[in-house]
């Protein structure tokens, strides 16, 4: 019974965001913060859902200058709930093509002008690589990327593809990682799902890095954002007992 209601509630919740934010796309196509304010639309059904979202930014997350690759991982479909809580202003994510056939929510996720890539075409890839350089370099856009490339579904943090970081040392600015704690425990007949922390990691630099050197930047990426879910979902589970106990 408490899917179902959430399931219904989900879909009216989706189709109204659609109406509304078709219309503010279309009555400001040239707005960079469609994604920023649609994202946090979505974050606060979290709560809906059962869970208690804690979000950890840097205090200067939403005023920062400059630009930036933002990579995040990737697991389920409660991302659109959780990770969507850290996207800052003036950011585009990018997708898998197939999304735009999601019905509204595609739709929605084209319109925000988000970028789509064609995984499985490895050509149509490297071009969209080098539109997202242009993109950053032309104007004051950061990116956001899942670099695992597909849902981890519970399987930790897959190993990471070379996009992301391609874009960032080729336009020239900084990665800022982004961690989710595991979410392959959460359910939608729970009433409760407990904690689910988001965190934003300090930036880290791609100066120094080329095209030969690119696996260097992505493990070093990869170890701190493997570290930060281990010590995320430690404290989630203490949490989580703790909020037992009190109950």
């Amino acid at each position: 019974m408490i899917a179902l209601l959430r399931v219904f509630s989900a879909v009216v919740f989706i189709i109204v965001i659609f109406l509304v934010g078709c219309s503010l796309c279309l009555l400001t196509p040239h707005s960079m913060n469609h994604v920023f304010n649609f994202g946090r639309c979505f974050s606060y059904m979290s709560r809906f859902f059962g869970i208690n979202l804690m979000l950890r930014m840097p205090e200067d997350a939403y005023h920062r200058r400059g630009q930036y690759v933002y990579i995040a991982n990737h697991q389920n479909n409660w991302d659109m709930f959780t990770v969507s809580s850290a996207v800052t202003p003036k950011v585009v994510t990018v997708g898998k093509k197939s999304l735009i056939w999601i019905p509204l929510f595609g739709q929605l996720y084209w319109l925000s002008g988000n970028i789509l890539i064609n995984r499985a075409n490895r050509f149509q890839a490297i071009d969209t690589i080098e539109y997202i350089v242009n993109r950053i370099k032309r104007t004051s856009v950061s990116v956001w990327m899942f670099p695992e490339g597909t849902r981890s579904r519970g399987r930790g943090l897959l190993p990471f593809k070379n996009g992301a970081f391609y874009a960032a040392i080729f336009s020239g600015v900084p990665i800022v990682p982004i961690v989710c704690s595991s979410t392959s425990e959460l359910k939608l007949n729970r009433w409760r799902n407990g904690y689910v922390i988001v965190e934003m990691l300090p930036p880290i630099s791609t100066k120094g890095y080329n095209k030969e050197s690119v696996r260097e930047l992505v493990n070093l990426c990869h170890h701190q954002m493997r570290a930060k879910l281990a010590l995320l979902d430690e404290e989630v589970n203490t949490l989580n007992q703790l909020s037992v106990a009190k109950n």
